[in-house]
């Protein structure tokens, strides 16, 4: 095998890349309550709704641990190379590296990379198809992590959420402020920073013009779009995240779309309704 990429189960794989096994999911852990959840394919989205939603607190999340990326480095492949949540958001890329660092120890000569998405959900899993890009492309492997470097700088990635109780619980969002964003029915329209974090780029009353303002906000971010891919995810509202597909494709090109549930840990953040976007 030439090459092998893991990718934090932050980041969805499409159904092509679940049989392909080029690919593997590095698995974070959840926890609502007293209950454990594996992100995995055994993640049921609805039955953790339900949790999230009963459970007074932030659910958390734990990142796969330096030996879960040892395991996957050790596999038989010429380049390997690791997609992880943003540095910024998760302990997912150190733990990586220290997984990296664990393997060259004992094989000093393979040749591994470990990527900081600077982003989360499907902006991961639009970096780990631009690695496979690159290698089908015939690449080496130091000209494979240099493009794709250049392509996560160049990434954005935005999204709107419907509740906002994960916000509330964790702490980022008062109650009373929640509250009144509640009964104004005020939704966040959010995007990543340059250095890895969340901002708020804006707001709207009600769901439909949050997505509209949204939809504005990739349309400006992306002057070249006709070589991109257009990948978005949603948690639950498969029928919203058509309509932001519409909504986009009316104003530009692309060279793909990809729509994907979102698994577990983003399920946590996007929660119930949101949608996540990334070009």
């Amino acid at each position: 095998m030439k090459y092998k990429i893991i990718v934090d189960s932050c980041g969805e794989l499409t159904p092509e890349m679940k049989q392909d096994e080029r690919f593997a999911s590095a698995a974070l852990t959840l926890e609502v309550g007293a209950d454990t959840i594996v992100d995995d394919d055994s993640f049921d989205q609805a039955d953790f709704l339900r949790k999230v939603a009963a459970y007074p607190e932030c659910p958390k999340s734990a990142c796969p641990s330096p030996e879960v990326y040892q395991r996957g480095f050790e596999a038989d492949a010429e380049h390997l190379y690791a997609v992880t949540l943003s540095a910024e958001l998760s302990g997912s890329y150190n733990s990586a590296e220290l997984g990296k660092s664990l393997t060259l120890e004992e094989h000093p000569d393979k040749k591994i990379h470990v990527f900081n998405s600077k982003s989360a959900s499907i902006g991961e899993t639009l970096i780990a198809l631009k690695i496979q890009e690159c290698e089908e492309a015939g690449m080496e492997f130091e000209q494979v992590v240099e493009t794709v470097d250049a392509y996560i700088e160049s990434q954005h990635t935005y999204f709107v959420l419907e509740n906002l109780e994960t916000l509330r619980k964790n702490g980022r969002l008062s109650r009373v402020k929640a509250l009144v964003a509640s009964a104004l029915k005020i939704k966040p329209v959010m995007g990543s920073t340059p250095e890895g974090t969340i901002c708020q780029l804006d707001q709207a009353r009600g769901i439909n013009k949050a997505l509209v303002k949204m939809v504005d906000y990739v349309k400006e971010g992306e002057n070249n779009s006709s070589d991109k891919v257009l990948a978005i995810s949603h948690c639950n509202c498969p029928e919203r995240a058509q309509m932001v597909k519409e909504a986009l494709l009316e104003r530009m090109q692309v060279k793909d779309v990809i729509i994907l549930d979102t698994a577990g840990v983003s399920s946590m953040y996007a929660n119930d309704g949101g949608i996540i976007v990334a070009m």
